[in-house]
Parts: C-alpha cells; sequence; structure tokens
C-alpha cells in the first residue's frame, strides 16, 4: 500500500522514500515483529480459552511421552499469527504489482489454511489419523505447488535454467521439467520445516536464518550491477522479495518471543507448511533453489533422518535412529531440549554464513 504513495513524489518529495526496497524490507520486519507481539497475547489467551492445546501424548511414539508430557495443554496453532503478520506487512509495504511477491503471498496463504485445517482435524480428534491423511494433504501440497508453477513457467520474466552453484557458465535449461521441479522444491521445503518444528523455537529460529540469507541474495539478485559482480543471474524485480524475506525475519522473531523455550505457544502446521513453502518459492523464483540445500541444511538433514528411517525399516525391518526426526533421536541419547535447540541455530548460522561466503566462488 505504501509502495504506491511514490507515485506522488512531485508533489510531496518525502513520499519517495517509500520506493526504496531497503527501507520498506526494514519496515516490514518491523510491522511483522510488532505484531506479533502485540497480537500473540491475545492469540494465546483466545485459545487457551477455547481449549485449543497440544495433545502431547502419541500412540506411535510412546517413548517421547516423558519429554512431551510438559507440553501438554500448550496453545497451539500460533503459526496464525505469524503468517498473518507476515501478510498484512506484505499488503502494507510490498510492492503489489510484482508478480514474485504475489506468487509467494498465494503459496504462503494457501499452504497457511491447509496446516490450519490439518491443524483443526488433529485437535479435534476427527478420524483415525494424527491430522490430515499424508496423501491427502500432499495431493493439496502438490496441487497448490503446480498451480504456481505453470504460472511461473508461463512467465516472460522467470527463465526455466537452474543456476548450478560454483560453475559460471554450467547452465540447465530445464524446459517443461521446471513445472514439476517448482512443484518439488515447494512441497519438499514445506514439509522440511514441518517435521524440524518439534522442539521449542527449534524450526522458528532456523526459519530466521534462511529467510534472512535469502532477503540478502534477493537483494543482489534483483540489482543488476551486484549480481553482475558476483557472476549470479540477474532476475528483473526479484528484489521485492528481499521485502518478504524481511518480514518473515521479523514475524519469527515476534513469534521467537512467545516459542523460546520454554514455549507459552506452538506454531503448529499452519505456520510450518506455509513458512516452508514461502522459502522455498522465493529460492525458485532468485534461482537459488539449489543453494537451498546447503542454506536450509538444518531442515535438509531432519527430512533425511524421516526419509531413511522409513525406508531402512521397510527394506530391512531396522531403524538407524532411536527415532526420527533427528531432533528426537538426539532427545532420546540424552541430549537436554534446551542444547539441541541452540546447537541446531549454530549449524543453521554457520551455513548462512557458509552460503553468503560462497557466492563469489565460480
Amino acid at each position: 500500500m505504501f509502495y504506491f504513495f511514490s507515485d506522488f513524489s512531485y508533489l510531496w518529495p518525502v513520499v519517495n522514500i517509500f520506493r526504496y526496497i531497503t527501507f520498506r524490507a526494514g519496515m516490514a520486519g518491523f510491522t511483522a515483529f510488532i505484531l506479533c507481539v502485540i497480537f500473540g497475547p491475545v492469540f494465546i489467551r483466545v485459545v487457551k480459552e477455547r481449549r485449543i492445546q497440544e495433545v502431547a501424548k502419541r500412540k506411535d511414539a510412546p517413548d517421547l511421552d516423558k519429554f512431551q508430557m510438559k507440553k501438554e495443554g500448550t496453545p497451539t496453532m500460533g503459526g496464525v499469527f505469524i503468517i498473518g503478520s507476515i501478510l498484512v506487512s506484505i499488503l502494507l509495504w510490498g510492492d503489489l504489482t510484482n508478480s514474485f511477491i504475489l506468487m509467494t503471498f498465494f503459496v504462503c496463504l494457501c499452504l497457511a489454511i491447509l496446516g490450519g485445517v490439518d491443524d483443526y482435524v488433529k485437535l479435534k480428534g476427527i478420524g483415525k489419523h494424527r491430522g490430515i491423511r499424508g496423501r491427502v494433504k500432499s495431493f493439496w501440497q502438490v496441487l497448490i505447488a503446480l498451480f504456481v508453477a505453470v504460472f511461473a513457467y508461463l512467465h516472460p520474466d522467470i527463465t526455466t535454467c537452474l543456476d548450478v552453484p560454483f560453475f559460471k557458465n554450467l547452465i540447465v535449461d530445464l524446459g517443461v521439467f521446471f513445472v514439476f521441479w517448482v512443484a518439488l522444491v515447494v512441497v519438499a521445503s514445506s514439509n522440511a520445516v514441518n517435521l524440524t518444528d518439534g522442539l521449542d523455537g527449534l524450526a522458528i529460529g532456523c526459519v530466521l536464518m534462511v529467510a534472512f540469507t535469502l532477503g540478502a541474495l534477493s537483494y543482489v539478485t534483483g540489482n543488476a550491477a551486484m549480481s553482475d559482480y558476483l557472476l549470479i543471474p540477474h532476475v528483473p524485480g526479484a528484489g521485492e522479495l528481499t521485502v518478504f524475506c524481511a518480514a518473515i525475519v521479523g514475524a519469527s522473531l515476534g513469534f521467537l518471543w512467545f516459542n523460546s523455550y520454554p514455549a507459552t505457544v506452538f506454531m503448529g502446521d499452519v505456520g510450518s507448511l506455509a513458512l516452508g513453502g514461502s522459502l522455498g518459492m522465493i529460492a525458485i523464483l532468485i534461482k537459488k533453489e539449489l543453494w537451498l540445500i546447503v542454506l536450509g541444511g538444518v531442515f535438509v538433514v531432519e527430512a533425511a533422518s524421516v526419509i531413511l528411517q522409513v525406508f531402512s525399516f521397510k527394506l530391512t525391518g531396522k531403524r538407524i535412529f532411536k527415532m526420527s526426526p533427528f531432533h528426537h533421536h538426539l532427545q532420546l541419547s540424552g541430549w537436554n531440549e534446551n542444547k539441541i535447540i541452540v546447537r541446531f541455530w549454530i549449524v543453521a548460522i554457520i551455513l548462512a554464513m557458509l552460503t553468503l561466503t560462497t557466492l563469489k566462488i565460480r
């Protein structure tokens, strides 16, 4: 909204400041943070009154009960005010004519709705499963991702070429397979963040690091001079995604205010699915989806531990880990919850630094 005020800079020169991405990104982050801090306590009070609370005891993971029982009754679905703060900030500070912003907005909103339905079904105990059936949820994730993937494929400013790290002359044109690649990245990143969301502040802290780094990458990718200097693909209009990333960072900090150990509210699928999908979409639009493997290394390891555990058990009848995702394996190995969280954050920071420092290596 405020971006459009810059059109009247010939009348009031001061409003020209709304043209600058850096200013609007800073304000989007600040707005998202303030909205979370203000409305967080209101949301927590309301969900407590309505008994929208975490069901800690699980039939499929009884070994976790000794760690999880103290979390019983903690309000959940806090992703509602995370995603709400992000989207309101984008409506206020984003350029709503920018198709990159609109695509990411769409992915974030749709996955938040899907996650919200999943949380509702889970909390109400509808059916025999914890939430929506896996196949049903996957179907809707893929459908949402394919819809935006087709739009991205037809977009004149989005190339189907894949930017391969460390090689300045290696170009892989995916052609029509770009559609399936986009869907894969969005769904994978969405599920990876969802799987990581198991300890107080673990997922949101790592999301914060990834979003901050993607914000920096978005800015240099959208800047012709900077992208030319760094020998990375220049994507006109991608700089606007810096505003979206800043909003995620601000909302993450605001939610962490309440979600840090010991948490007074949990994110729920409404937050984790939307945040993961948004990060994946941003990485695609700025042509950094392969960089996301390193940058989001914590999420990759968490998701990989689940995949390996399932395959190992089905093929050999044996488990590789005491429990998956990996953070639960560490819990059952005697690690303190707070130690796991902080060390995962440290790894996320190191991976973010590594991603930024390798930009010039071509």
